[in-house]
Order: structure tokens, then sequence, then C-alpha cells
């Protein structure tokens, strides 16, 4: 087992948020690819887009569109608004008032 260092750390965060983000971009590229699949064979079958939007088919794309939208926020909007250290910080900021209290 190797020893816990800084570079391990780095390293294991820098490999789960890479995995996050590829995730994500799975998610949206499966996204695009099911819904273009679905608006096309409808289109297809109906001959024209304007039967699609007619026929409310939409909703499942919009549903998804959100789920998919709050996926992205949960990827990349936690290091926008709390900044990249804000975990250490943090675990910083309770260690040293889980030590002063046993004082």
């Amino acid at each position: 087992m190797e020893p816990i260092n800084d570079k391990n750390i780095q390293y294991e965060r820098a490999r789960k948020r890479v995995k996050e983000i590829k995730g994500f971009y799975i998610h949206a590229l499966v996204y695009v690819l099911v819904n273009l699949f679905l608006i096309l064979s409808t289109s297809i079958k109906y001959d024209s887009f304007e039967t699609f939007f007619q026929q409310n088919q939409f909703w499942g794309i919009g549903l998804w569109g959100i789920g998919l939208f709050a996926h992205g926020l949960s990827v990349f909007l936690p290091n926008f608004i709390l900044g990249k250290n804000w975990e250490e910080k943090k675990i910083r900021e309770l260690m040293e008032r889980n030590r002063n209290l046993k004082i």
C-alpha cells in the first residue's frame, strides 16, 4: 500500500473529477443521439417535423433535458460557486474546531 501524501490525494481528486466530467459528456452524447433518432424516425413516419411537435412528443426531450442540465450543474457548478479549495479549507476549519474543543 502506498503512503498517503499530497500527490496521491491530488491524483485521486483529479481522477474523480475526470470521471465526473466524462460521465456528463456521455450523458449529453446519449441525449443528443437518442433524441435525434426519435425526431428523425418520427418525422419520417409522419412525413414532417411539424407533426412531431403537434403530437407533444417533445415533452420527453424537455424533461430529459432538464435532467441533463441538472447533471451539468452538479458537475460544473460546485467549483464555480464554492471555489476550487473550498473543501480543503472547510476540512481544515472543522479539524481546527474539533482540536479546540478537546483541549
